[in-house]
């Protein structure tokens, strides 16, 4: 009896020294929050005061792109750490396979003694039967594989009642946002009981469609007047692709730009969703000081893309332009310096970065498959770490819209390779660095043309290891062959999916419905 309780004493000693040891690691994701809607990226007009003080508390990094731009690839990319032709997960290509998600990182940390938390908006289904990717079913969804979870179906509802794990909070938090920081009050009070370091990851909806805020805000914005981007509007997007302007991106999303009154209706609401979010991560922080864990617990704070919000006369996201592809990225760890914190890094970073960077974290060694980096080089020795470029790829919709580029901190290149007897292959090269609205292609300018070919160069190399590392299901291979800038209309053909691009007869005739259901939501 006496060895058993000795036995037990000594377990508790080791559980609890390794919890001491390991940090506890919280990675806080929004859904479709571009990274000027946050006050800590230079914008006046919004009010997010604790996602400002995780900045200047920690690192924020200047140049965070999502490499696709769409919620159900770049949450399959950042739980694996790969490029989504590797991850091979998205709409119309199919789920994510069973051993891709095996080596993702909250499977990965709960293996070495992490105890694992989601809530939120899963975003994709993991399976290994045939190419659906609906996630409206629990059997596609890893409930079994969190110590505690609390996602939901599909895109989940800002109703918190409508939310299967999440409904008990709904007398006290009727909207979602503020109810998945009520359940993280809870996961992290189970958390520390259990003697482990723990992982908690939330997807809040917010501020994806339907912009419906929480009501609790209404007075933060009360009576405000936005100013419009520069680039924003028609007018200002006569210089890009005109592949770029087909499909949903610039034809729907039209409450943009029916009137002002819509625009300032709809920023108002879409701002306030992120103020949702800032007041949810204040109540979480509230609670690691409450629990006495907030000197051991790291934060990362992003979002799965950006949004355009009315640029180049854009709604959504998907294509790779700045506004839809770069979200916030806030990494704070309470055990760096004083005086090492509130620093910003304009090294470009990316989604296939977070996995690595949640695992090293952990002290462990992260999978030889993921193409993200360490960011903790970054943060600690900036001039040591070396990668320079990213790859920005759309592998969803229309055939026109589907393409790839590349990006640097300074400049941006994009290869448009769908062809007809309308339209040619097209060249961007925005010099972001001077030109962050990216209202000048240069990619005609005489004068860029020595940028042009180094750019080129990088992409070539980018799509050399697309062609080694893309799965064979899911329908990537073929952008070996799409993505080529030197292949023919007639190679790339039987690769085409045959989706057309809206007609502006179809645009027009759904425009009345879109304002119904907008009116609605």
């Amino acid at each position: 009896m006496k060895k058993i309780f000795l036995s037990l004493i000594i377990c508790t000693i080791t559980a609890s020294s390794f919890a001491q040891d390991k940090p506890n690691i919280i990675f806080l994701l929004s859904d479709d929050q571009t990274n000027i809607a946050t006050g800590c990226y230079g914008n006046d007009q919004v009010v997010t005061p604790n996602m400002d003080a995780l900045a200047e508390e920690g690192v924020l990094f200047e140049n965070h792109y999502n490499t696709t731009a769409i919620c159900m690839a770049s949450r399959a990319i950042i739980l694996t750490g790969m490029y989504e032709y590797k991850a091979g997960c998205n709409f119309d290509h199919g789920p994510l396979r069973k051993d891709k998600f095996a080596k993702s990182y909250p499977v990965l940390l709960r293996e070495q003694g992490y105890y694992t938390g989601f809530a939120g908006k899963f975003g994709l289904a993991v399976s290994d039967e045939g190419n659906s990717t609906r996630h409206n079913s629990w059997d596609a969804l890893p409930v079994d594989d969190f110590d505690n979870w609390a996602g939901g179906l599909g895109q989940t509802s800002y109703k918190t009642a409508n939310n299967k794990y999440m409904a008990k909070y709904a007398e006290k938090y009727p909207h979602s946002t503020r109810a998945y920081a009520a359940w993280a009050e809870d996961f992290i009070i189970e958390a520390k009981e259990s003697g482990k370091p723990f992982s908690m990851s939330i997807s809040f909806k917010a501020p994806h469609m339907p912009f419906s805020p929480d009501q609790y805000f209404d007075y933060v914005y009360e009576g405000k007047t936005y100013k419009k981007p520069d680039n924003y509007g028609a007018e200002n997007a006569t210089h890009l692709a005109p592949q770029a302007k087909t499909g949903r991106q610039y034809n729907d999303y039209t409450f943009w730009r029916d009137s002002e009154e819509s625009y300032q209706k709809t920023i108002k609401n879409y701002n306030q969703l992120i103020h949702g979010v800032d007041y949810a991560l204040g109540m979480i922080r509230k609670t690691l000081e409450e629990q006495g864990i907030a000197d051991n617990t790291i934060i990362i704070f992003t979002s799965d893309n950006g949004y355009s919000c009315g640029a180049h006369n854009m709604g959504g996201k998907v294509l790779p332009y700045e506004e839809a592809s770069k979200s916030p990225l806030i990494i704070y760890d309470p055990r760096t310096p004083i005086n090492e914190r509130g620093v910003r890094r304009e090294e470009i970073t990316a989604n296939i970065d977070m996995a690595p960077t949640i695992l090293r974290y952990a002290g462990i060694e992260p999978p030889a498959n993921m193409d993200g980096e360490d960011l903790r080089l970054l943060i600690e020795k900036p001039k040591k770490f070396k990668r320079e470029t990213v790859a920005l790829t759309n592998m969803w919709g229309n055939d026109e819209i589907q393409a790839m580029g590349v990006v640097s901190k300074d400049w941006k290149y994009i290869f448009w390779n769908y062809e007809d007897d309308e339209m040619s292959t097209t060249e961007e090269l925005y010099h972001i660095g001077k030109d962050r609205l990216e209202m000048t292609n240069k990619a005609t300018d005489p004068s860029s043309q020595k940028q042009l070919e180094k750019m080129r160069k990088i992409y070539d190399e980018h799509l050399a290891k697309l062609k080694k590392e893309a799965v064979e299901d899911n329908l990537y291979q073929k952008y070996a062959v799409l993505f080529d800038r030197n292949a023919t209309a007639e190679e790339k053909k039987p690769f085409l999916i045959g989706k057309p691009a809206k007609s502006a007869k179809k645009q027009k005739s759904n425009k009345k419905n879109k304002k119904k259901k907008n009116k609605k939501n």
